[in-house]
């Protein structure tokens, strides 16, 4: 891509051009279009007690489990309490490897006590026997905690079902800067604007989202707590103020100003003071991302003439180029480990969300689409969030980071765009 349109993908990027009407009162559903190889067999019973409540836990748990892409659903035949001995012959007919049953319990103070069981089918061994209180309305987040539970000890990896989700819906007139759970329920505004509102990051605590917001008629970065609701001013300097990173430790923020010419990298602190140069280039240099270790900025740059990918220690020095295959390679996204690097590259005049090995510097295109942009990566680094077209309209997708399990997050006739995947939840 030459230098002029370059700079118009950045401008579109900037001002939200590409963002078309929509209704905005809807939460995202799932479709899941792809799924695992080798997917463990498990059961999840129906739970004894409360029947209503039960159920719709179970429901969640199940559906939890089967939108990750790495679990096969075995039907457990009857309902099995936490405290009674799993019939691990029938489950080993059925073909589970794993079965979890529980129960739900009104307690005297008005809550409910939901206690599960996940037991090894193979082995005939109980794999671990959580109990949690709640009331009715935490019903989803404690399915979501359950299923974090069965999917950790399956696998040995956290689970992200209790994680957290941001994107930006755009309707007539109106930007909506919106937080959901993972699985899309539970969306709740956290901010609306009659001018765009892009490039929403979550800080490592999860607490805070930094977001650039154009309601003063410029690119201002906004942090805003979630709790609270209240939001200070990080970045308003002479021209654009853009594309906030938050740093591993979130004390700082990496950020893209124009303030001295063209669009460069800076440093700040989270509160707005200290502001520091990074980098200098006579190009374009954008998009920052910290690696894991907070070691490396990853930043997209045309100054070796198209659009690439290079990283620079954090700590100020030279840049090195990541991205050599092509002539076009954007916003860079390392993985939770640093091992590996998603980006989107034009690939056959299709924009497409890829993911390089940073060891080997093997790339894989992991997206059949051809308009994906802003990955995120889940916080266990087993899916990729993103941003792409069906349709002329705005949708959210992720896809495993091997590009076996694909899912389409939507809304009925709405743009959804700027997705963001929030951390763990401690």
């Amino acid at each position: 891509m030459d230098m002029m349109k370059f700079q118009r993908f950045v401008l579109a990027c900037a001002t939200g051009l590409s963002l078309s009407s929509v209704t905005a009162q809807a939460q995202l559903s799932i479709e899941i279009t792809g799924a695992g190889a080798n997917r463990l067999p498990v059961a999840i019973a129906d739970f004894t007690g409360e029947r209503v409540v039960s159920q719709a836990l179970v429901s969640v748990i199940r559906a939890d489990l089967d939108r990750s892409g790495l679990f096969k659903l075995i039907d457990a035949g009857a309902p099995l309490a936490d405290n009674i001995t799993p019939p691990f012959e029938d489950l080993k007919t059925r073909g589970a490897d794993a079965v979890a049953g529980g129960s739900v319990v009104l307690s005297a103070d008005g809550r409910f006590e939901t206690r599960v069981r996940l037991s090894d089918v193979v082995k005939q061994a109980s794999l671990g026997t959580p109990a949690y209180l709640h009331n009715d309305g935490q019903l989803r987040a404690t399915a979501h905690r359950v299923a974090d539970f069965i999917y950790e000890k399956l696998t040995g990896e956290p689970g992200v079902f209790s994680t957290r989700i941001a994107y930006v819906v755009k309707s007539t007139g109106r930007y909506e800067l919106k937080i959901a759970d993972a699985d899309g329920s539970n969306d709740q505004a956290a901010l609306a604007s009659r001018e765009p509102i892009i490039s929403p990051t979550w800080s490592p605590d999860g607490k805070k989202l930094a977001y650039v917001s154009f309601e003063a008629k410029k690119p201002i970065v906004y942090v805003h707590d979630l709790a609270s609701g209240r939001r200070h001013v990080a970045a308003n300097f002479k021209g654009s103020n853009s594309a906030p990173a938050w740093s591993p430790d979130g004390k700082q923020l990496a950020v893209v100003l124009t303030k001295d010419g063209s669009s460069q990298l800076y440093l700040v602190n989270a509160d707005g003071s200290g502001v520091k140069r990074v980098a200098t280039s006579p190009g374009i240099d954008t998009e920052p991302r910290w690696s894991p270790d907070g070691q490396f900025i990853y930043f997209t740059s045309d100054r070796g003439g198209s659009p690439q990918i290079y990283r620079i220690p954090s700590a100020g020095g030279g840049a090195e180029r990541v991205t050599f295959e092509g002539s076009y390679n954007v916003t860079p996204r390392p993985s939770p480990d640093g091992k590996s690097l998603a980006f989107v590259a034009r690939n056959g005049g299709r924009f497409q969300l890829a993911l390089m090995d940073l060891a080997t510097k093997q790339t894989q295109i992991l997206t059949d689409s051809t308009k994906d942009e802003s990955p995120s990566f889940a916080p266990n680094g087993r899916m990729i969030l993103y941003a792409t077209e069906i349709g002329g309209r705005g949708v959210l997708a992720a896809v495993s980071s091997d590009g076996r399990v694909k899912q389409k997050l939507s809304v009925r006739a709405a743009d959804v765009r700027e997705p963001a995947w929030g951390p763990l939840v401690r």
